[in-house]
């Protein structure tokens, strides 16, 4: 009977360690996702800065 309370606390133990393991791992995929999402707003946002400055730049060119 005590090895075998012994074998369920393990298995208790193992499978609380799994579960926490898998959150971890569901919750650092999904910072990892909203980071890249946060990144191409950034590079977005970056992009349309260049754009607008380069196009004023050739707009004073051409003045």
């Amino acid at each position: 009977m005590a090895n075998q309370n012994k074998r369920q606390n393990n298995n208790v133990s193992e499978n609380i360690k799994n579960t926490a393991g898998t959150a971890f791992h569901e919750a650092h995929d999904a910072l990892e996702a909203t980071e890249n999402a946060a990144m191409n707003a950034v590079d977005a946002t970056s992009n349309a800065v260049k754009n607008v400055t380069n196009n004023n730049q050739k707009n004073k060119n051409k003045q």
